[in-house]
């Protein structure tokens, strides 16, 4: 039996050391159907029909410029949630219970109708991967071999935990590419309507099998990603994570649920201009510490919940 426990922990190392492992491999496997996609709807479908006069080139000009805006917003979403780190635990940090703090503050102050968590009635966490105390709502990451502040999960894709500091910028992310791969889908059905057609197609064999390869990659992408991203909206709106969300199933109230609009405030910030980029103002994240991962208000009731 302890051979048995011993082997398992043995092989979800390997599993983590080939997540690691996979790194630069999932960026380039993103930007290669990016690149595919690219192919298929500006060079080979709609670039052409450009310049064949009429309401083809009028919708062929819709649809370029709907692509590349939403192509621009999506590349900036992934390389924001890549690059940014999801937020580590400070070194040598200790809980403290601040009762003077929030005065005026939108997400402690009298305004959202809560306190600050009191320490004296949680438990407090450690980390005994880490050897330190562990912040609430963070949790160990194995793959990643550190502690990440409000850890949502470790996504292979974008080769990097989202945690506090991106998790803003994975769910724009999922939100754009949605947008993009049923933009991609809708304009490329006709396409592929028409491999199944009797009648001769224009174009290379190259051509037509870069164009059916983009449909129905892009298809499933967007019906992946959109049962993905139907998910996390109901957990912002719940303010919970991937993790919590599995942990508290039998949970019926939630300590950090503070009503949808502030649950939703505390990861896409006050200021509505910045809904829809994957960055905040500086005003934003100095009166809302919750954007730091560090500090979360929540229902003085509940504050006794672990998590």
């Amino acid at each position: 039996m302890h051979r048995s426990g011993a082997a398992m922990a043995w092989n979800v190392f390997k599993f983590c050391t080939a997540l690691r492992g996979l790194g630069s491999i999932m960026i380039l496997l993103v930007l290669g159907v990016v690149g595919v996609t690219y192919y298929a709807v500006v060079l080979t479908s709609y670039g052409p029909a450009l310049y064949e006069g009429g309401l083809t080139s009028v919708t062929a000009a819709v649809v370029l410029i709907l692509f590349h805006g939403l192509l621009v917003m999506l590349l900036w979403s992934y390389f924001s949630v890549v690059l940014t780190d999801p937020g580590s635990v400070p070194p040598n940090w200790r809980p403290v219970m601040d009762e003077e703090r929030g005065e005026g503050d939108p997400l402690t102050g009298s305004e959202f109708g809560v306190s600050p968590a009191d320490a004296s009635k949680q438990r407090v966490r450690y980390c005994r991967k880490c050897s330190q105390m562990k912040p609430p709502r963070c949790h160990h990451c194995s793959v990643c071999g550190r502690c990440i502040l409000k850890m949502d999960h470790h996504c292979v894709w974008v080769v990097n935990c989202v945690g506090a500091l991106n998790y803003k910028y994975f769910l724009l992310f999922l939100f754009y590419t949605f947008l993009e791969t049923s933009l991609v889908t809708l304009s490329l059905l006709p396409h592929f309507i028409a491999f199944f057609t009797e009648g001769e197609i224009p174009g290379t064999p190259g051509t037509l099998a870069t164009t059916f390869l983009a449909f129905v990659l892009n298809l499933a992408f967007a019906l992946s990603v959109m049962g993905f991203l139907i998910m996390h909206i109901s957990m912002v709106a719940a303010n919970t994570t991937t993790i919590e969300a599995y942990e508290k199933k039998t949970t019926l109230k939630w300590r950090y649920d503070l009503g949808r609009k502030k649950n939703f405030e505390q990861v896409f910030g006050t200021d509505r201009r910045y809904w829809f980029i994957p960055a905040y103002t500086e005003e934003d994240l100095r009166r809302m510490p919750v954007l730091q991962g560090l500090e979360f208000p929540s229902k003085p009731d509940l504050d006794a919940q672990e998590f």
